[in-house]
């Protein structure tokens, strides 16, 4: 496996301009939120003054709880002693519990966020830096996770939904089987068969089955699992969750730059509620205030101002931030420096920054995660054949296809230049009709207009025909773009993991975390 190339998500059309602008300093408040070795230092001193030492000792006595039933690897170990240590920060990913992790880009946010802490431990030797993955254990939305794709087949496992997903337990186990006789003949088949296995073993809750199978590939790196369904976790949260449900403060304090982002890029990623939290019970629900009560969505309960303040102080784990309210627990309860996000989730978190100083809490960096794109040597000679490179399937592919059909074309540069002439010789008319009278000037216009158009149809109908003519050829890229983009999505948001982990064993991991640059935003391609 080898590292090729390299896309910086600038030349990708398809990358959002909010994020292009977000990495370019752009947009106006944000210019303090973008990596670079200035900012961190910042944030190491805004964190240091923020988190206190209460906070840091509830952290590690909870890690070291939810850690507790493993063998830790070494660097594990240390890291979770520094967490003690004020002089010890994080950055910070987090996921879905996706079925066997899902989509291979959950592995890829994991290795960036353990390769940004080397980094800047080697930058700045005097404090310390660990990497934390947090486990969305409290989403709800089961349909979302409980599926998996790989080349040939798709993998996905049924259970009762609606309530914390994180304590699902799988009683299918269908999927196993069928993903064993895909796999058994792999060269790293049998311990990708055995890993699933103990990972989605009986009895395990998805909480439990995600955990097992991150530690097993990410502890020789030193990575923290942090799963915030926790009491003591939610019991830092009690003095905004109570803010939340008294005085709506999120929603507020959003306003004005969502205003902003919707009137330069369009609609926005997610919209506050008037309460961002959710209520726990065998299902969670969303809290909203009806009158003087306080109504949990879907159900009979319901809470004076009295009565739920009373529940959250006594209960604070019965209420769950929503995907707004989430990035503020997460930086509340960590000493965190940046978080490493899907372009989505970077949209999202930018909504944010008026809140973030609201309730006086450091705004982290956030860092769009890098991509990745796993060829094989015979699909990029193949693009090679085309005289085409892999980033240009990056490209509009129609336009990419059209240029290639269209490349010894006779016809296309008789018409090219005779449109051309054409234009000339009305520009030139133009000026001598508008001079003799404006109406004529007009005329001239609307006819050239005219003759312009049939240029395109006449272009239009070139292109059919060429379709027809070359069909074999417009097959074969066709093809081409489909291995590239499995299902016309990008290969790391079809595919997971275990494709390419089947062939190369944590090779491959070693291999991945080799080529992130952590100070860059692309697409990384490497050859298998």
């Amino acid at each position: 496996m080898k590292k090729i190339a390299n896309i910086p998500f600038l030349e990708i059309e398809s990358i959002p301009l909010l994020i292009k602008d977000f990495l370019t300093q752009k947009i106006p408040g944000f210019e303090e939120s973008v990596f670079n070795l200035e900012n961190i230092e910042k944030q190491f001193q805004l964190k240091k003054q923020s988190f206190s030492s209460e906070n840091r000792n509830v952290l590690f006595d909870v890690l070291q709880e939810q850690h507790s039933g493993f063998h830790l690897a070494e660097k594990q170990e240390l890291n979770l002693k520094l967490i003690q240590d004020e002089n010890t920060f994080t950055v910070t990913t987090g996921h879905q519990l996706n079925l066997f992790s899902g989509p291979v880009f959950f592995i890829y946010k994991i290795l960036q966020t353990i390769k940004l802490a080397s980094f800047l431990n080697e930058k700045f030797p005097n404090r310390k830096t660990v990497p934390i993955f947090w486990m969305a254990s409290e989403d709800h939305d089961f349909e979302e996770i409980n599926h998996f794709k790989t080349e040939n087949h798709y993998y996905e496992t049924q259970a009762k939904s609606g309530g914390v997903v994180g304590t699902i337990i799988l009683e299918d186990h269908f999927f196993i089987s069928e993903f064993e006789k895909e796999f058994k003949d792999a060269v790293f088949g049998t311990e990708l068969i055995l890993l699933l296995k103990r990972a989605y073993k009986k009895g395990n809750s998805l909480s439990q089955a995600t955990r097992t199978l991150v530690q097993e590939l990410f502890a020789e790196y030193g990575l923290l699992i942090l799963d915030g369904d926790n009491k003591l976790l939610k019991s830092e949260m009690k003095g905004l969750f109570k803010t939340e449900l008294v005085q709506q403060d999120l929603v507020k304090t959003t306003q004005e730059t969502i205003a902003y982002l919707t009137d330069q890029y369009g609609k926005v990623q997610v919209n506050p509620r008037d309460i961002n939290l959710f209520y726990l019970t065998e299902t969670r629900n969303r809290i909203e205030l009806i009158g003087d009560r306080y109504q949990i969505v879907d159900t009979n309960i319901t809470f004076s101002k009295e009565e739920i303040l009373a529940e959250l102080e006594n209960h604070p784990e019965r209420f769950s931030p929503n995907a707004l309210m989430r990035p503020v627990y997460q930086e509340t309860i960590l000493p965190n420096l940046a978080y490493i996000g899907g372009n989505a989730e970077i949209m999202y978190w930018l909504e944010l920054k008026n809140y973030f100083s609201k309730i006086e809490t450091p705004f982290p960096l956030l860092i769009p995660r890098n991509s990745m794109l796993c060829l094989a040597e015979k699909t990029i000679s193949k693009t090679k054949s085309f005289g085409l490179e892999v980033k240009d399937f990056f490209r509009n592919f129609a336009s990419v296809t059209n240029e290639i059909l269209l490349e010894k074309n006779e016809i296309l540069p008789l018409l090219n230049k005779d449109e051309a002439f054409l234009e000339k010789h009305f520009e030139e008319l133009a000026v001598s009709a508008n001079a003799t009278d404006p109406t004529f000037g007009n005329l001239v216009q609307a006819e050239k207009t005219r003759q312009l158009k049939s240029f395109d149809r006449m272009r239009k109908r070139l292109l059919r025909a060429e379709k027809i003519k070359q069909s074999e050829k417009l097959e074969r890229l066709e093809n081409l773009f489909l291995k590239i983009h499995p299902g016309k999505v990008w290969q790391e948001r079809s595919y997971n993991f275990s494709v390419f982990y089947a062939d190369f064993g944590k090779e491959w991991l070693q291999n991945c975390y080799d080529g992130i640059d952590v100070q860059n935003s692309e697409l990384i391609i490497f050859t298998i």
